[in-house]
């Protein structure tokens, strides 16, 4: 797994502004929350917190409105001041509420989503004993800084612009650094595998390790027989493959290569020509051969003989790809558990139900990512599930 810079790790980018609303009285929500993970309580503030820096990572530094549901005039008001692109109609302040609410519901999913997620992978994370210590998440950080902006003075351009404090983003390096270390104690034992087991799949797949004679060919492709026969002709009173190509050739592609067609396999032409070329002898001018596109001439410049991969020779490409597909499906196998368990212990008041709560509208499925990702925030921002 690799880092993604602090610009797209970290950033933002929202369409449209959005809006805080009041919290409704969700389940065994305690006043003052958005939702409830087990014992854990993401309230209000949470929320707020996060979905202003989410609208003022989409205003990239501009005027930032406050949300304002469930009315949405200062939406609508900020809408009404954009330029209208010519030709259109100035809509109407009920068509600019609607999309103001189309947008909130948006971006209320994604903050929700994130700090569900982010709530989950913390309290797996405390649960199997993984940690992370402040010196490594600093670490992380001043690299992905180093690599995002050049100077000191963008750094803080880009927070200023974001929304975001420090703060945040060292939080959200964490959020990452404990997902990855989740993912690494989930898959360590599914990544052993064995002689025996590589063995086992090479005796199986003896054919993926198998590579056939290949033809090295040079070839003039004429429309018609007679033209064949010219560039045949010429070839054989000694003038070079380069300029009866260059004078004959309707084929552009070897054409460019001064007839040279590389390393071809068995059933890879027509097969008029296929069959002529590996009846051939190397160095014998051959043809012409008739064929849907035309008439060829040729010759076998070079034979590379089939060959069979052994497996001592495979034994590392197997045990790759064989660690590979089994850390995979512990890790898938994993997450499904992982999101079905939290989610039967995730609450959320009403106007705030997402696909991770236990009380999340019927009608509506799961939206986080089926194997995992980065933990960070909304939108671009990868989200915090565990993942290889």
């Amino acid at each position: 797994m690799t880092h993604a810079s602090i610009k797209s790790l970290l950033s933002v980018a929202i369409v449209g502004l959005g809006a805080a609303a009041v919290a409704g009285c969700g389940n065994e929500i305690p006043s003052g929350a958005v939702a409830k993970v087990g014992d854990a309580t993401i309230t209000q503030d949470e929320f707020d917190k996060w979905l202003k820096t989410a609208v003022s990572g989409q205003a990239q530094g501009g005027a930032v409105v406050v949300p304002d549901p469930p009315e949405f005039s200062k939406c609508v008001a900020a809408k009404k001041k954009l330029p209208v692109p010519e030709g259109q109609k100035t809509q109407s302040d009920a068509a600019l509420k609607k999309q103001c609410e189309q947008e909130y519901d948006t971006l209320k999913g994604e903050v929700m989503q994130f700090l569900i997620q982010a709530e989950w992978v913390t309290q797996e994370a405390e649960d199997q004993g993984v940690e992370v210590s402040d010196a490594a998440v600093r670490k992380s950080f001043e690299d992905q800084k180093k690599q995002a902006f050049p100077t000191e003075k963008a750094y803080q351009e880009f927070i200023k612009s974001s929304g975001m404090t420090e703060e945040d983003i060292l939080y959200r390096v964490k959020l990452n650094q404990l997902q990855e270390k989740l993912t690494q104690k989930i898959t360590e034992d599914a990544g052993k595998v064995s002689d025996e087991d590589i063995q086992e799949y090479y005796e199986k797949n003896k054919k993926r390790f198998a590579q056939p004679e290949r033809r090295d060919l040079r070839v003039v492709l004429t429309k018609t027989e007679a033209k064949a026969d010219q560039a045949r002709k010429a070839l054989a009173d000694g003038q070079s493959w380069k300029k009866v190509v260059n004078q004959y050739s309707i084929d552009e592609a070897s054409k460019a290569q001064a007839g040279v067609l590389p390393a071809v396999a068995k059933g890879q032409q027509d097969k008029a020509l296929d069959d002529a070329v590996f009846e051939a002898k190397k160095g014998e001018l051959e043809g012409p051969v008739k064929t849907q596109f035309g008439w060829y001439v040729f010759e076998v410049e070079k034979v590379t003989p089939a060959s069979q991969q052994s497996l001592e020779e495979s034994k590392e490409t197997i045990r790759n790809l064989l660690r590979s597909e089994r850390q995979q499906k512990t890790l898938d196998d994993w997450i499904k558990d992982f999101r079905e368990q939290y989610k039967e212990d995730t609450s959320c008041a009403d106007d705030y139900r997402v696909a991770e709560c236990d009380n999340a509208p019927k009608e509506k499925g799961d939206t986080g990512p089926a194997s995992g990702g980065n933990p960070s925030g909304p939108s671009q921002s990868p989200q915090p599930t565990p993942e290889q």
